[in-house]
């Protein structure tokens, strides 16, 4: 590597310490008590650094949110700074890190539950914060980095908060992995969470099979119609992941319940595919179709403000000799979809490259912690 900027060198064997013991606190979405183990370690270690700490209580079961800011004397300016985007919550239940996700290095893979998404982004975003503080050096802005208790389910209890604190701050970076190499990202598709109930009508299976409407089988022809609206050209793809109905094998089901995904490049596809599937008629006779639900995370749209702070970033790459790429569309959602939507200038993907989110063989490449680390310690030293 040539000369880095700021010294001493990040040491990419500490930067893996430091997220192994995140990882090792497992702490799925659901388990409020559970992530808020991982939120006690979090806090001490930014108390540690000597920032200014809020914790918000959490609800509806889901983790604490926590609120850690530099203090005033810290930056070089006073007003709109820097907000840092993590989640400690991951999909893996309890008990993976002695299954599947033992926690191991093979080559340059390190394996762990949720290592990747995202508590290596989100250690790493730490690490850099610590890393100028050690040179004794100040960020040019403000910096406040705000820990989510439940985004792999949505973030239902945190969006208010994070949209509160974007609009407080110039620019938002958001922790989570990285991609396909030296990429971040600077777009993401719309999600969309719907629900679809069929009421039928129930019956004998066998001696009044004619009597009854079945909710199951209207059901199977709205999820036809439904799926068809998957467009690839378009960007739109649709998703029927749930399905529950019906009380017995020998009865004609009287009612069925469809959870359904949509992503969507933009806010006009996000109106359309909303509109229609919230006015979906039955098919066949004498049934009931009902359909509630709506965006909740906004299309994350790449726009000048971003392809500005992205291009701050590639700068910062370019001094240890590597090339930044981005990611312009993808269509897993983030806390960045609502940054972005507020017109905040967003950077996503910044955490540790690896791959198998969501998988039982999720895992980072060690190779990738370092400048992964320099970038986040540079953008939160330069910008302005």
């Amino acid at each position: 590597m040539p000369e880095l900027k700021n010294e001493p060198k990040i040491d990419p064997q500490e930067v893996l310490d430091g997220i192994v013991e995140w990882v090792t606190i497992e702490s799925p979405s659901h388990d409020g008590k559970a992530v808020n183990v991982v939120v006690d370690k979090v806090e001490g270690q930014f108390r540690d650094l000597g920032l200014k700490l809020e914790r918000v209580p959490g609800r509806d079961g889901f983790g604490d949110i926590l609120e850690c800011r530099t203090p005033q004397h810290w930056s070089e300016r006073e007003g709109k700074g820097i907000l840092v985007l993590a989640h400690l919550d991951t999909v893996h239940p309890i008990g993976m890190i002695e299954k599947d996700l033992r926690i191991r290095r093979e080559g340059d893979s390190v394996f762990g539950p949720g290592i990747y998404d995202m508590k290596a982004g989100g250690y790493i975003a730490y690490y850099a914060l610590r890393h100028l503080i050690r040179q004794g050096k100040k960020t040019k802005l403000p910096v406040t980095f705000l820990f989510i208790p439940e985004e792999e389910v949505g973030s239902p209890t945190s969006r208010a908060r994070i949209e509160e604190a974007a609009r407080g701050h110039k620019y938002a970076l958001v922790m989570e992995p990285g991609r396909d190499g030296d990429r971040v990202v600077t777009a993401r598709k719309g999600v969309g969470r719907f629900v679809m109930t069929v009421k039928g009508r129930a019956s004998h299976a066998g001696v009044r099979h004619e009597d009854g409407r079945s909710a199951i089988l209207e059901m199977a022809r709205q999820i036809v119609r439904i799926e068809s609206r998957t467009d690839y050209k378009r960007g739109i793809t649709v998703n029927v992941g749930l399905v529950h109905g019906g009380t017995g094998v020998n009865v004609i089901s009287a009612e069925c319940v469809a959870e359904i995904d949509l992503r969507v490049p933009d806010s006009r596809t996000a109106e359309e595919m909303t509109d229609w599937l919230l006015k979906l008629e039955p098919i066949g006779a004498d049934v009931e179709v009902h359909v509630e639900g709506g965006m909740n995370r906004p299309p994350y749209q790449k726009d000048s403000g971003i392809a500005d702070l992205f291009g701050k970033a590639q700068a910062i790459y370019r001094e240890i000799g590597k090339e930044l790429l981005d990611v312009p569309l993808t269509g897993g959602g983030s806390d960045g979809n609502f940054t972005a939507a507020l017109g905040i200038p967003t950077l996503d993907g910044l955490g540790a490259d690896g791959k198998g989110a969501h998988a039982a063989y999720e895992q980072i490449y060690y190779s990738s912690l370092m400048p992964r680390t320099y970038l986040c310690a540079r953008l939160l030293e330069t910008l302005e």
